[in-house]
């Protein structure tokens, strides 16, 4: 049965510090739902109503264009060990791009100010709702480790690969909608 919250508890930050992957989904209209799945190893809880992750390099960048467009984000945690349950944080989302100084503040409390290879932005949730369900049906996993191909590859492209990789493939989501993306 699914229960709602005004702000994350303790248990709920117990919860999520204990999961390995999370997922976020975002849309904006006439653009296609975005779902994403992320290592827990750089999501972070700042606070009962707030919530920051560090975004990697990828392909695409359909969060950061469809918060741009309409702020809408949810992030979703679920147990594949131990008990069931689903944890949801719903709320607006706003970026913070690299060199930015929300995005340094984040590299200094969490990364001891070093940015990991690859780091893009920080996405920052203001979450208005926490909602929890059962879980179920969520299947049971074992957690093998980290992949560390996107860091080795993040590695090789060198700062500057990575600049032109991300003026390249950051720049707009798929449907076109800008991300607003910009190194320093």
């Amino acid at each position: 049965m699914a229960k709602q919250f005004s702000s994350i508890s303790d248990r709920h930050r117990d919860f999520i510090a204990a999961q390995k992957v999370f997922f976020t989904g975002s849309c904006a209209a006439g653009a296609r739902v975005n779902i994403s799945p992320r290592s827990t190893e750089h999501l972070h809880v700042l606070g009962p109503n707030a919530v920051a992750y560090l975004d990697l390099t990828g392909s695409g960048s359909e969060t950061a264009a469809h918060v741009k467009a309409e702020g809408a984000l949810t992030v979703m945690l679920c147990a594949f060990d131990g008990p069931p349950s689903i944890l949801r944080l719903y709320g607006k989302g706003c970026i913070a791009f690299r060199g930015t100084p929300d995005y340094v503040a984040v590299l200094d409390r969490f990364y001891g100010s070093a940015e990991p290879a690859g780091g893009r932005q920080i996405v920052f949730l203001a979450v208005d709702l926490v909602q929890t369900s059962c879980g179920y049906a969520v299947p049971l996993f074992d957690h093998v480790g980290e992949r560390p191909i996107l860091d080795r590859w993040a590695q090789a492209q060198g700062e500057e690969g990575l600049r032109a990789y991300r003026a390249e493939k950051n720049a707009a989501s798929i449907d076109g909608l800008p991300t607003g993306f910009r190194d320093p």
